[in-house]
């Protein structure tokens, strides 16, 4: 079979004054660069465990060209989406069933919304890929293609991951690729959409299967910047002072999203350090401890270390790896001059880099659930203003109107210039002085 693997790449902003804003802030656009820009690695891992005598295409939609013209000699499309790219990606799978060409469709979206991704496709694949892809190849060369494969907690083996096809890549197009050491997230947040709604079981890969993906990059990149696709990497920090042993001897950098217990781990940062990580993203949420009651739905873990959050943000910084700390606005225990509060809360701490959001409601995350139920919701099934970027709920305690103004002139005062510049020069000065202390 011919088959075309298609991922809905790209970031989506509905608010069109954002959108302009977006185009000029510093922070905002470089970080908006990175998203877009990543390879879809779930399509990749499809591909690489695909059987040879099949040819597998992988494209970035932006690569298809005019729809109007699309290709017709394919025997099957996959299409991975999220939830802001899913009226596009309906609108791309009808125009290749017009086609006679037969489409399956996944991704944490179709996951959660099964029977709405099925009015638009052929198929739909739950839950992780691995655990169904080569049955549904196989139904499909038989003629008896069922509309349904996987489940939610399928409890995909991560020890059996087969090689990601990085190969297929122009590597040229991208500015980091990814790869995965787990899957899952001890803490439960009510907003997360990530691979908690693909699998809520939290499970790790190899070390042995991690290291040779980098050494599978490395064939195609000599010197990689690896973006790591975990939704909190270095949980287990045992696992990861062992893989970043053997990190060390092959020369890459790296940025992975984690929580502010790595700070509490010297030995864990200095080893972080040596072996090429750049930056981490940490979900800081909110500036105001009050906010972070109930946010997770297990631990309430921010909670409870959010006593910790400015001397976390200062002995990373100080082993030279940045931090990029992001914050959730609009919040229910956030007012008005929440604004304000994350602005100052960014200056005293010096974080290197910033990332906002708004509070989403993703469908099949226990937030959407409860605003539903709240009757808060603005527009449900609209899900093209899932795009962290536009409002569509109302919060609890300001107005939509004072979110959204609160929101972009919060944006302009973050990313302009001079403030990013200040934010960075001291993380430099800092660190100077720093090795100076230490005799370096």
């Amino acid at each position: 079979m011919k088959i075309a693997l298609i991922a809905m790449s790209g970031i989506r902003v509905c608010d069109q004054e954002l959108l302009k804003l977006g185009l000029t802030l510093p922070g905002f656009v470089e970080r908006s660069k990175t998203i877009a820009s990543l390879p879809s690695l779930g399509l990749l891992t499809l591909a690489g465990m695909t059987d040879s005598r099949h040819q597998v295409d992988y494209i970035d939609v932006p690569d298809l060209g005019h729809w109007e013209q699309l290709p017709k000699d394919y025997d099957l499309i996959g299409i991975s989406t999220y939830s802001a790219q899913i009226p596009e990606a309906y609108d791309l799978a009808t125009r290749f069933r017009e086609l006679n060409v037969p489409v399956v469709m996944g991704g944490p979206h179709v996951t959660a919304l099964p029977e709405e991704a099925l009015q638009y496709c052929d198929s739909v694949v739950i839950g992780e890929g691995e655990s169904s892809w080569n049955h549904l190849l196989e139904d499909k060369e038989a003629g008896k293609l069922q509309t349904r494969y996987g489940k939610v907690n399928g409890g995909f083996d991560l020890s059996q991951s087969p090689m990601p096809a990085f190969s297929k890549l122009d590597i040229s197009k991208y500015n980091r690729l990814t790869v995965q050491t787990s899957r899952g997230c001890p803490h439960y947040c009510e907003f997360c959409a990530s691979s908690v709604i693909i699998s809520k079981q939290y499970h790790q890969k190899p070390i042995v299967n991690v290291l040779a993906e980098i050494d599978e990059i490395l064939k195609i990149w000599a010197h990689p910047f690896l973006e790591f696709a975990d939704d909190n990497a270095m949980v287990n920090k045992t696992y990861w002072k062992e893989l970043l042993t053997e990190l060390k001897k092959r020369n890459i950098r790296w940025f992975a999203e984690t929580d502010l217990s790595v700070s509490q781990d010297e030995e864990l940062l200095k080893l972080m350090k040596e072996a090429g990580c750049a930056q981490i993203l940490m979900g800081l949420e909110s500036p105001e401890k009050s906010a972070l009651e109930g946010v997770e739905l297990q631990s309430n873990w921010k909670y409870t270390h959010y006593e910790e959050y400015r001397d976390a943000i200062r002995r990373i910084q100080s082993f030279g790896i940045t931090v990029n700390g992001c914050f959730i606005l609009g919040l229910d225990g956030h007012t008005p001059d929440i604004f304000d509060k994350v602005y100052d809360f960014v200056k005293e701490t010096e974080l290197y880099e910033v990332q906002i959001t708004l509070m989403t409601p993703f469908p099949g995350t226990p937030l959407y659930e409860r605003l539903s139920r709240e009757n808060r919701l603005l527009e449900p099934g609209n899900w093209a203003k899932c795009t962290l970027f536009d409002v569509n709920y109302q919060p609890a305690k300001m107005s939509v109107e004072e979110l959204e103004a609160g929101f972009k002139q919060l944006a302009v005062s973050l990313y302009e210039a001079d403030f990013t510049k200040w934010r960075r020069d001291r993380f430099k000065e800092r660190l100077r002085d720093s090795h100076h202390s230490k005799g370096d």
